[in-house]
């Protein structure tokens, strides 16, 4: 079966040949495993057998001018699109350290509002142009990224401390900012389908949680997200695709309401968060693709991870839907 294959009968609920194999790894996992003998060239999916999945994005930004304010040996401090200021660690493995912020406030919102809605180099056609047929002639499952939602707002846009009291305070800002961020993602995506290119999937990253419990109450996940994870979700019914949202941390307490908007795969389940992967199977196997659910920080005790993956895979695979991936990104420790 390919790729695609094996994704689709995921979705429908249907056993495959074998569960879908897919990772993000970091950069310094690559150069690891090239150290090890994987071929310069190579794409590492194909080196060691896994399933391929592929995307395409959209910049429904501000298009603030990126500058670089410092560097040295072992950083750069530059700012970003979404005007805000962060401080990039040159080493392989590393998240960057955001710093200051331009929309912290409604009125810089309606300044960066406006920018989003102009138009600029918002779509990378080239790109399309060159990779499409070669995803699809490989059976490569295809998602479409929408860019939308608490997570990219609070942590690439305003900061946490501002959404969280916008949340309280606010709340007419917070779903102005949720409908912006949607409805340009969803007209660039329009464009993308009508000039012909297809995906089977939408994709999103709405990190609702931390370690045991989320950063809301599922009241004002009910009042302010909710509605725009359902417009995204039927959007890609609508085409005929399916929906995937990504959220880290607990969020076992939103379940039921995300449940309700209809999205169709949950990742990445995170047990080192306290998300119990085999209690959601239980309860919401028969609608929910789980992509995910292993535990991350077994991933570099050999042992433990296969002991815990010979624990869970026989039970999440049973009646398919279910995608076998660690956490993201892969860190260097892992032991294949």
């Amino acid at each position: 079966m390919t790729g695609k294959e094996r994704f689709r009968r995921m979705f429908e609920h249907r056993e495959a040949d074998r569960l879908p194999i897919v990772d993000e790894p970091w950069a310094g996992t690559i150069s690891r495993w090239r150290s090890e003998g994987m071929p310069a060239g190579a794409d590492w999916r194909d080196y060691f057998g896994v399933d391929k999945i592929e995307r395409i994005s959209i910049n429904n930004s501000p298009l603030y001018p990126v500058k670089r304010l410092e560097e040295t040996d072992r950083y750069y401090i530059e700012t970003s699109q979404w005007g805000v200021t962060m401080k990039h660690f040159k080493e392989e493995d590393s998240t960057p350290e955001f710093l200051d912020f331009t929309i912290t406030t409604p009125q810089a919102w309606e300044q960066a509002k406006a920018r989003m809605l102009s138009d600029g180099e918002r779509i990378n056609w080239d790109s399309l142009k060159a990779n499409y047929p070669k995803w699809q002639a490989d059976g490569r499952w295809i998602q479409g990224l929408f860019w939308f939602g608490f997570d990219v707002a609070h942590s690439w846009a305003v900061g946490t401390e501002t959404m969280l009291i916008a949340f309280l305070e606010e709340p007419e800002w917070v779903r102005d900012m949720f409908d912006t961020y949607l409805s340009t993602t969803i007209a660039l995506m329009d464009r993308i389908w009508d000039a012909g290119y297809r995906f089977d999937s939408i994709f999103w990253y709405d990190d609702m949680g931390y370690k045991n419990t989320p950063f809301f109450s599922p009241a004002l996940y009910r009042e302010l997200l909710m509605p725009y994870h359902k417009k995204a979700v039927q959007w890609a019914h609508d085409k005929g695709i399916y929906s995937h949202l990504h959220s880290c941390g607990d969020i076992s307490k939103l379940l039921p309401d995300v449940i309700s908007t209809g999205v169709d795969a949950l990742n990445p389940i995170e047990a080192k968060a306290g998300m119990d992967v085999l209690e959601i199977k239980k309860q919401y196997g028969d609608k929910l693709v789980l992509h995910g659910g292993i535990n991350a920080v077994l991933w570099d005790k050999k042992d433990e991870i296969l002991a815990e993956v010979e624990r869970l895979v026989p039970a999440l695979k049973e009646n398919g839907g279910d995608i076998f991936s660690s956490p993201p990104p892969l860190p260097q420790t892992v032991n294949l």
